[in-house]
């Protein structure tokens, strides 16, 4: 039997209980061996929970779960990557228990030196449900694409982002709107800055870097921006253009290094991700072998999320052991940021509608070395600003932003420019 304690009760936490329970039958029949919860543990106690405690003994400190004889594998749904998520992480592994998280925050932060610590005390490190809620991709990158050389990860990692961006375009609603209503139903926290600003993203993308290319996860290398100031314009001109506009988590290997970045994104209808709504995440995987994979499917809440987690519970069962990040912790390297590569922008501009001045923007761009593919004006007005928008063709990030940087002080020009990459070449 694999008895196992959980430290969190929240969506998720009894997601995992009510499948655990439910299909206990079925579990054992695929694992070879019971799986039982026998502890638990919680901030509320009293606070009622759709799922059934009975039998299975309450522990007030998630922390004194370490030191329970009775408990084989721990999981850790308290979240955040300081504080009692990590000590019960240390704790855990120190003691060899092994240990499963959907704590993307931690894993991205602290994930080589659990590994370690895994890795010495003879214990399994998992964390399925970090990445993707329900989609399988740690397992698809770590074991399943362990043979091929990956070149790309690419996708769409955050559900709240998806949804805003989703319902700005088919019901011609601005960003503030929205964002109210999905925290009115649920989809969005009450502070929502950890998903709209794009370090949610910036999480899970550090860790997917990992696996792919065997570097330690680096927050810091992660270039992040959020979809605070996409507005309804830019939904709209993007749909003109052909395009859609999504947050995506970009990897690739560079001549220099790994780029890794988090932006709103103009991607071709064409592209499969354009066709991803609403809550649902999806992740592309580039491979020299096997060209690219495309995993699509709910990325977050408790059902999904609890599925992996109940997924890493039945591989411990199984007794399936892997390296963490696919190779032993002291073998990740660092990672050396790469440059980005060239590529093309959509820049919008709220300018004084007066003879001279897309001449004046041009001038700015010839002089770094960029050229329009492209210009839309709407609109005619002598009083007031009207917008234009300018697609460029292939050029030089460092650029483009010196660029942007001196359209934005030119006297015409009411508001700082809006730029927001092209990816017309997605896997």
């Amino acid at each position: 039997m694999l008895r196992v304690a959980i430290a969190g009760l929240g969506t998720v936490g009894a997601a995992v209980v009510r499948q655990l329970r439910a299909n206990a039958d079925s579990i054992a029949l695929r694992t070879g061996r019971p799986v039982a919860l026998t502890a638990v543990s919680a901030r509320n106690k009293n606070r009622s929970r759709d799922c059934d405690l009975s039998g299975i003994e309450w522990v007030d400190d998630p922390c004194a779960l370490a030191e329970r004889a009775d408990v084989d594998v721990i999981v850790e749904l308290i979240g955040g990557a300081e504080g009692v998520a990590r000590q019960l992480a240390e704790a855990a592994l120190s003691k060899g228990k092994h240990f499963v998280t959907a704590n993307k925050a931690l894993i991205a932060k602290h994930g080589p030196a659990l590994a370690a610590l895994a890795e010495q005390s003879g214990a399994q490190m998992s964390f399925e449900a970090a990445v993707a809620g329900g989609i399988p991709v740690i397992k698809a990158l770590r074991e399943g694409l362990a043979g091929d050389t990956v070149d790309t990860v690419y996708g769409i990692l955050n559900g709240t982002c998806n949804y805003i961006l989703t319902r700005m375009r088919a019901e011609k609603l601005p960003f503030s709107v929205v964002l109210a209503d999905a925290q009115k139903n649920g989809y969005a926290e009450a502070d929502p800055s950890s998903d709209i600003d794009g370090h949610d993203t910036a999480n899970k993308l550090a860790i997917l870097t990992s696996l792919a290319f065997g570097v330690a996860p680096d927050i810091s290398a992660v270039r992040v921006e959020g979809i605070r100031n996409i507005t309804l314009a830019d939904i709209q001109f993007a749909d003109e253009l052909g395009c859609r506009i999504k947050l995506l988590g970009v990897a690739r290997k560079a001549s220099d290094g790994i780029e890794q970045g988090v932006r709103p994104t103009l991607v071709p209808q064409s592209s499969p991700l354009a066709a991803v709504e609403g809550t649902f995440n999806s992740v592309l995987l580039q491979g020299q072998r096997v060209g690219t994979i495309t995993l699509e499917g709910r990325g977050a809440g408790g059902d999904p999320t609890g599925n992996a987690v109940v997924a890493d519970l039945m591989d411990i069962a199984r007794g399936t052991r892997t390296f963490a990040f696919g190779v032993p912790a002291g073998r990740l390297g660092l990672l050396k940021p790469g440059n980005p590569r060239p590529i093309c922008y959509y820049m919008r501009l709220q300018v004084q509608d007066r003879p001279g001045v897309v001449a004046d923007v041009g001038g700015i761009m010839r002089d770094e070395n960029l050229s329009f593919a492209s210009l839309i004006q709407r609109g005619h007005s002598k009083m007031d600003s009207v917008p234009v928008v300018i697609t460029t063709h292939e050029g030089d990030a460092e650029a483009m932003r010196r660029a942007v940087e001196k359209i934005a002080r030119l006297p015409a020009v009411m508001e700082y420019p809006c730029l927001i990459p092209i990816e017309d070449d997605a896997p």
